[in-house]
């Protein structure tokens, strides 16, 4: 069975919630403790309607059921359970970098290329507004996908949850013109 890509719709808001919390439940215990996955499950899977209002957030399906989710977004807010500096404000595209937000896929669906196809598809319009850059803040399972895709390494994070747990990370950044 092979995925489809679209935009998602706000009737997938409760699908990509509970696709997100599995994929952090089942992946990240490789990578971060019982507690930081725990919290990780709780803190980034709250999923941020403004990236479906702001027809920027895809999903993979396949046999009715979403797969695989991510998005981009126009906003300057890095990452979900962000305070510090996150808000509506718009990104001026001449200057700062578009954000990857919110990817995850289904324990039984990775290694597929959706990840690939859903950062394709966010390079391509951020692209059209006139974006020359993508920034993102990654958690552990997600820099290998990150770097294969031509992301580099800005630096080692500590990220905390609103719960005070720590997670480690990875901010990344990529020009658009980079081919993947």
């Amino acid at each position: 069975m092979e995925a489809r890509l679209r935009l998602a719709v706000p009737g997938d808001g409760a699908a990509i919630a509970e696709l997100a919390r599995g994929s952090v439940q089942e992946i990240f215990p490789a990578y971060y403790d019982d507690v930081q996955t725990a919290s990780a499950a709780e803190h980034i899977t709250t999923f941020d309607t403004a990236l479906i209002d702001d027809g920027t957030y895809y999903v993979c399906e396949a046999g009715g059921e979403i797969v695989a989710c991510g998005g981009w977004s126009r906003r300057n807010k890095l990452f979900n359970a962000s305070t510090a500096g996150a808000d509506t404000r718009l990104l001026d595209p001449a200057t700062e970098p578009a954000r990857i937000r919110a990817m995850f896929v289904r324990a039984d669906w990775t290694r597929r290329g959706l990840g690939r196809a859903i950062l394709t598809a966010c390079v391509d319009a951020a692209r059209v507004e006139g974006f020359t850059q993508l920034a993102l803040m990654a958690t552990l399972p997600g820099v290998p996908l990150y770097k294969a895709f031509g992301f580099t390494e800005v630096e080692a994070v500590e990220l905390p949850m609103p719960d005070g747990v720590i997670l480690g990370g990875v901010a990344m950044e990529r020009a658009l013109e980079e081919t993947a």
